[in-house]
């Protein structure tokens, strides 16, 4: 009786709206309707075991994981400062390794085990939504497993679960104007994540709360346009390669959720820049599989879902060719649960799995790689294939933007599988909001620029007369060129040190024989101040007045100072001064030299970095940064 009137109230609703309003009009009658549409997907997967011997190492590493899952008690209510993040993720991650289990492998105690899960969440007081990121991924967790549970949950279990994904995962979004929704037209990934998992919300109980299920959606497809927008023009994340898997990851459940439940994605894989994104991403990771770490993202990676679906959606095998990595690790060292140990969506890569042979081929990226948006980056790479590649990538950008670093002008450098030249990364937020520090507050003066791994005391660029970087300022490049061998770009910086020199100029080049020349040019700095070129690195370092030799795994790399003859090499430890809130950066150096500020106000210099691999090859020349500028537009233009 109570599914008739929830039917009758729901014809009742969709036939009140005029078609174009209704966003349910196409809804796809029961359940599984969520990234599937039926549950024989799951049996066709199952047969791969057999066939495909990644697939198999995937299924097993699913089923351990699961397994393990049984033993443990459900998730309990636990904040830690003022998130619930690290909960509402284990259910997803949970959530996602018990259906998926069931599905391939039919063990009933997965289901039991799911059930209980998402039983024990559906009876949270809350799921905080003062910051909306927890309650998001709380309702893409719930909404999943109710969706792909759906024929083995309890009536009784699924009222519950229902009840749960409307009131305190869907309600809470309704007041746009309230400040926990501020998200709504936020230009960054709690814009994605939060609509993409109240999107899931929405479509997987529309039969029984339609009213609020298309409120839901009408307002997610006014909004998602936001969190779309930083892809435009050529796919670079503004926020770096970490958050582009998490904010993409949302973005592709929501694409993906919208086709199989209604029949359509509304567009929104077309947004400038989206599909461009996965490639943009890849060019990110260097050779060691780290990935650059620019802004708050980790260098780690892990096996990635997302590109295994943009591999689909674009018929591009090469998108995940590179994954390989993961398996091969795997086998050479035996321990499975490296796939699953840092991604928790990793079990949708069995959803999106390729044709036989993806991962056979070769990456057909170019080596060498500009991506413009809000946070430039230049690529420079010798070889897709060799562990031991060159590999070199820079970035402008802004400290402005969200989760920036002062790290305009920065760069990871790698060679002969050692990464040189390294980011320090974020240090945990809880460990500086729970001593009070003004974390989000970006202002010129905030206290999130006393943080040592945040500001460009700590970032492989400049700093002139030992100031920070200026918020407003943004560095671009003004030439770029990408040819092997003769790759270059330039980076105008000038804003982001605006006060201390009139021109800042920093210019990244390729040479031919495997080495790389980072130079610098600084006009209008005043006399009499100093100029501080830095690159942090894990590698042990001898310096030796303008030359340095650093030694890591049984490989060198050597440095040497070029265009001045006012600095030498020094290196200094990377741990923070004691402060009570700086995190110690234990085993980590700053290779440094110091060039005093003439009477004329300028400044040349340039490092380069030679490789124990590179061949034999004479001192490169230095030129003034804005001929290359001239050069790289006589090849735009091709005069």
């Amino acid at each position: 009786m109570r599914k008739k009137i929830a039917l009758f109230f729901a014809v009742v609703f969709f036939t009140s709206l005029h078609a174009a309003e209704n966003p349910l009009l196409t809804l796809r009658p029961g359940h599984p309707r969520l990234l599937i549409t039926s549950f024989e997907v799951w049996a066709e997967l199952a047969k791969l075991k057999a066939t495909d011997p990644r697939f198999a190492m995937v299924a097993a590493q699913i089923d351990k994981d699961a397994r393990a899952l049984l033993k443990k008690p459900p998730v309990e209510y636990q904040k830690t400062g003022r998130r619930l993040l690290t909960v509402s993720r284990a259910v997803l991650k949970r959530t996602l390794l018990l259906a998926t289990a069931y599905r391939l492998d039919p063990d009933a105690a997965f289901l039991r085990r799911a059930e209980t899960e998402l039983l024990a969440a559906a009876a949270f007081a809350d799921w905080n939504p003062t910051h909306f990121l927890d309650t998001a991924e709380m309702t893409a967790a719930l909404a999943i497993g109710y969706d792909w549970l759906y024929d083995g949950l309890s009536p009784e279990a699924r009222a519950k679960i229902r009840h749960a994904i409307a009131s305190k995962g869907l309600r809470p979004a309704l007041d746009e104007k309230a400040k926990i929704n501020s998200w709504q037209r936020a230009e960054h990934n709690w814009n994605q994540v939060c609509f993409g998992g109240l999107t899931l919300g929405a479509l997987a109980i529309a039969e029984d709360e339609p009213e609020l299920a298309a409120k839901i959606l009408l307002l997610a497809k006014a909004g998602i346009v936001y969190g779309l927008k930083p892809y435009a023009p050529d796919g670079v994340y503004p926020e770096g390669p970490g958050y582009w898997s998490f904010g993409t990851s949302y973005q592709v459940l929501m694409i993906a959720a919208l086709k199989s439940a209604l029949g359509t994605d509304w567009g929104l894989p077309e947004a400038p820049g989206f599909y461009a994104s996965a490639r943009a991403y890849l060019e990110m990771v260097g050779p060691s599989g780290l990935a650059f770490n620019y802004s708050d993202g980790s260098a780690e990676t892990s096996l990635e879902p997302a590109l295994f679906w943009f591999a689909q959606q674009v018929n591009d095998p090469g998108l995940v060719c590179m994954e390989r990595r993961f398996f091969e690790v795997v086998s050479k060292r035996g321990k499975t649960g490296e796939l699953g140990e840092t991604n928790r969506c990793y079990p949708l890569t069995a959803l999106w799995w390729p044709s036989v042979g993806a991962f056979d081929g070769n990456s057909s990226l170019p080596l060498c790689w500009q991506g413009r948006g809000a946070n430039p980056i230049g690529v420079f790479r010798s070889s897709w294939t060799e562990l031991g590649a060159l590999y070199l990538a820079f970035k402008g950008g802004s400290a402005g933007l969200n989760h920036a670093h002062m790290d305009a002008g920065t760069f990871v450098f790698e060679a002969d599988g050692v990464r040189w030249a390294q980011d320090l990364g974020a240090q945990d937020y809880e460990s500086l909001e729970s001593k009070k520090i003004d974390l989000w507050n970006k202002k010129q003066e905030s206290q999130r620029w006393r943080v040592f791994r945040l500001n460009n005391y700590s970032h492989n660029t400049l700093t002139i007369d030992g100031q920070l970087h200026r918020v407003a300022g943004s560095a671009e490049f003004v030439a770029f060129r990408a040819e092997r061998d003769t790759a270059f770009g330039v980076l105008d910086m000038s804003s982001v040190f605006a006060g201390q020199a009139t021109s800042v100029k920093r210019g990244f080049r390729m040479l031919e024989g495997r080495s790389v020349l980072i130079q610098d040019e600084i006009v209008g700095a005043k006399p009499g101040t100093s100029v501080r070129w830095a690159m942090v690195t894990g590698a042990e370092v001898a310096v030796d007045g303008t030359h340095a030799t650093l030694r890591e795994k049984g490989r060198e790399l050597f440095a040497e100072l070029l265009g001045t003859t006012k600095a030498t090499f020094s290196v200094i430890s990377a741990d923070p001064p004691a402060n009570g809130y700086d995190a110690q950066n234990m085993g980590k150096r700053i290779l440094i030299a110091t060039v005093p500020v003439g009477a004329d106000g300028a400044v040349r210099l340039a490092v380069w970095l030679k490789p124990q691999s590179a061949s034999t090859q004479p001192v490169p020349d230095l030129i003034v940064l804005k001929d290359w500028a001239v050069e790289s537009a006589k090849v735009s233009t091709g005069n």
